[in-house]
């Protein structure tokens, strides 16, 4: 058993040594400074910038991964992505009976150790002790993009500069956690058009808190 989680906690952590945009040596940083080209990248790399930019031309180039300054930060969309996989990698160990999360990108699969559905609390911006809303995901995934956590981080391309938003954090339920991940970060650029865009998006739920 300590093994397996083990194994979960490295999988993250190689995750982490290749896309952290933090670590000089990662192989983010080594494309971005051109030491790298698109041809010699890993096959994770290659999966990554792909679906980037599938979710770019789906949400009406709201999400890029690409910063102002030209650079490729593909944040907000690893972390989903590695949870789904980790999820995946726990069930191909035969668990069923789980919860995954990374900096509150969450992924349940079956009940916790009551016998209960899982149920995830929606933290309140201004008072990070306080749950305003539990939500039950029944195997979907969870994700949440706002400006609490980490100041203005997210930035609307159209106009390069960080966004404006009358949200303060959006919730977003989606099929699974990578899902739930890439659309939460596109509402979240997207301003007030976000919950909008979400209504209109099959598949996914949202919960919203404004200033």
């Amino acid at each position: 058993e300590h093994a397996e989680i083990q194994s979960v906690f490295d999988f993250f952590q190689s995750i982490d040594d290749r896309f952290s945009t933090y670590k000089h040596t990662s192989e983010i940083s080594q494309l971005n400074r051109g030491e790298l080209n698109l041809e010699n990248v890993s096959d994770d790399m290659l999966e990554i910038l792909t679906l980037a930019d599938t979710t770019r031309l789906e949400t009406d180039g709201f999400f890029d991964i690409r910063t102002p300054e030209g650079l490729l930060d593909p944040s907000g969309i690893v972390k989903g992505w590695a949870v789904r996989n980790a999820a995946q990698l726990i069930e191909s160990m035969g668990h069923y009976d789980f919860w995954v999360e990374a900096g509150g990108d969450i992924q349940t699969s079956g009940f916790n150790s009551k016998g209960t559905p899982w149920r995830v609390g929606i933290r309140n911006p201004f008072a990070r002790e306080e749950v305003v809303r539990v939500i039950a995901p029944r195997g979907k995934g969870v994700a949440t993009s706002g400006t609490y956590a980490r100041g203005k981080h997210i930035y609307d391309p159209h106009a390069a500069r960080p966004v404006t938003s009358p949200y303060v954090s959006i919730t977003v339920i989606g099929s699974d956690v990578y899902e739930a991940d890439r659309y939460a970060t596109a509402a979240f650029a997207m301003g007030e058009k976000g919950l909008q865009f979400l209504e209109s998006t099959p598949n996914l739920e949202a919960y919203a808190i404004d200033s």
